[in-house]
C-alpha cells in the first residue's frame, strides 16, 4: 500500500486531538451520570441530562465564552500579535474611534489631514481624522472627517443593501408563492425548483454569481454583448465597478432569498380559509379587494417573520463578499469589515467593538419591527379592541 506520508503526518495530530476530545467528553458524561445517580436523580432524567451534556459543553466553549470574551476585548487594545490585551485609559475609546465624526472648515492652501487633526487617544497609535466627504457653503469649503471612514462606508453600504434587498425579496417571494399556490400541472416540480436556492451552499452560490458577473467571460455580459454593441458601450464591470457593486449583490441576494421565504409564504397561503374568499365573492369583491383585505392580513404573520429574519440576515451578509472580492474604497459590508480588522489587520479589540455595534444595530432594528407589528400584523382569532387607545 502506497500513499503520501506527508499527508498522514499532517492530519495525524488532528486525528489524535479529535480522539482526545471524544474520550474526554465520554469520561465527563460518565462522571456526571455517576454523580447525578449518587445525588438521588432517577435514571431516566440523569440519562437525558448526560446526553445533552456535549451540546452544553459546546455551547459554553464555542458560543457563550467567545461572546463574553469579545465583550471584554471591545474595551481593550488587543492586537493578535501581542501577548495579551492592553487596558485603555478610556474604555470606550474603540467605540469612539469607530463613530467619531467632525465638520471643519478647510482653509485656503491647507491639506485636509492638517485641518481635520487627530483624535485624543490613550493608545500609542495616532488616530487621525480622515476625509469622508466635502461640501461648499457660500464661499467656504467644509470637510466631513471621520476617524474610520471605511467603517462608516461599510455601515452605509450594508444599510442600503438591506433597504433594497428586503422589500424586493418579500415582494418577489410573495409573487412566487402566489403562482405556486395556483392549480397548475407539475406544481410539485415547480415548488422544488424554487426551493433549491435555499439548500445550495452559500459559497458555491457566491462563486457561481462571480462567474456570471465576470466582466469579460461572464455569462450575463456574453448575453448582453449585442446590446453593448448596439449602444456602443463597454461591458459592465458589475463587482469591479463601484457604482454596480451594490446592485450586483442585491441581484445575487434576491435569487437566494426566494427559496425559504417562498415556502413559508406558501404555507401561510394554504392556511387561509377558502370560506373567506367565497364570502367576499358573494359580496362582489374582485381579485384585488380579496388580495388586499383577505390575503395580506391573513398572511401578515408570515410576512412579519420573513421581515425579521430577512433584516437580520441582510445586516449580517458575509459569505458572498468573502468569495467575491471588492475594493475597500468602494465599500465592504460590516461583517466582512469586522473580519478583516480582526484577522487581517490584527486589531482584535477594535473589531470586537465593531461587532458589538453591529449587534446593537440589529437588535434596535428588530425591536422597531416588533414595535410596529401591532399596527399591521393580524393573528387569526385575535380581537382588536378599537375603542381603546
Amino acid at each position: 500500500m502506497t500513499g503520501d506520508p506527508g499527508a498522514f503526518a499532517t492530519y495525524y495530530p488532528t486525528l489524535l486531538r479529535y480522539i482526545a476530545v471524544a474520550v474526554g467528553l465520554a469520561a465527563l458524561m460518565f462522571g456526571v451520570y455517576r454523580l447525578l445517580r449518587r445525588l438521588g436523580v432517577k435514571r431516566e432524567p440523569a440519562t437525558g441530562f448526560v446526553l445533552v451534556l456535549p451540546w452544553i459543553v459546546g455551547f459554553l466553549a464555542f458560543v457563550l465564552f467567545p461572546i463574553g470574551l469579545s465583550f471584554y476585548l471591545s474595551f481593550t487594545e488587543y492586537n493578535v500579535l501581542w501577548d495579551k490585551p492592553r487596558s485603555l485609559e478610556d474604555p470606550l475609546f474603540n467605540y469612539k474611534r469607530a463613530l467619531s465624526v467632525k465638520i471643519v472648515e478647510l482653509p485656503e492652501g491647507q491639506r485636509p489631514l492638517q485641518a481635520l487633526g487627530v483624535l485624543e487617544s490613550p493608545s500609542p497609535e495616532t488616530v487621525r481624522f480622515r476625509e469622508l466627504d466635502r461640501f461648499r457653503w457660500g464661499n467656504k469649503t467644509y470637510l466631513i472627517g471621520a476617524t474610520d471612514p471605511f467603517f462608516l462606508k461599510a455601515v452605509w453600504l450594508t444599510l442600503r443593501y438591506a433597504l433594497f434587498s428586503i422589500p424586493l425579496g418579500l415582494v418577489g417571494a410573495l409573487g412566487v408563492a402566489l403562482l405556486l399556490n395556483q392549480k397548475v400541472r407539475w406544481v410539485g416540480f415547480w415548488r422544488t425548483l424554487y426551493y433549491l436556492p435555499a439548500v445550495l451552499p452559500a459559497a458555491a452560490v457566491a462563486l457561481l454569481w462571480f462567474w456570471l458577473f465576470a466582466p469579460t467571460s461572464g455569462l450575463i455580459n456574453s448575453l448582453l454583448k449585442p446590446v453593448y454593441q448596439l449602444l456602443d458601450m463597454q461591458p459592465l464591470g458589475w463587482f469591479t465597478d463601484k457604482d454596480l457593486v451594490l446592485p450586483s449583490f442585491v441581484i445575487m441576494g434576491l435569487w437566494g432569498v426566494f427559496g425559504a421565504n417562498t415556502v413559508i409564504l406558501l404555507a401561510g397561503l394554504k392556511n387561509i380559509p377558502a370560506e373567506l374568499y367565497e364570502a367576499a365573492a358573494i359580496d362582489g369583491a374582485g381579485n384585488w379587494m380579496k388580495f388586499r383585505h383577505i390575503t395580506i392580513p391573513m398572511l401578515s404573520p408570515a410576512l412579519f417573520y420573513n421581515l425579521v429574519t430577512g433584516t437580520i440576515a441582510a445586516l449580517q451578509i458575509f459569505t458572498q463578499q468573502a468569495f467575491i472580492p471588492t475594493n475597500r474604497d468602494d465599500g465592504w459590508f460590516v461583517n466582512w469589515f469586522v473580519y478583516n480588522e480582526a484577522f487581517n489587520f490584527g486589531r482584535m479589540g477594535y473589531a470586537s467593538a465593531l461587532g458589538w455595534m453591529l449587534t446593537l444595530l440589529i437588535v434596535l432594528l428588530t425591536l422597531l419591527i416588533f414595535r410596529s407589528s401591532s399596527a399591521w400584523v393580524f393573528y387569526e382569532g385575535m380581537r382588536r379592541d378599537r375603542g381603546k387607545g
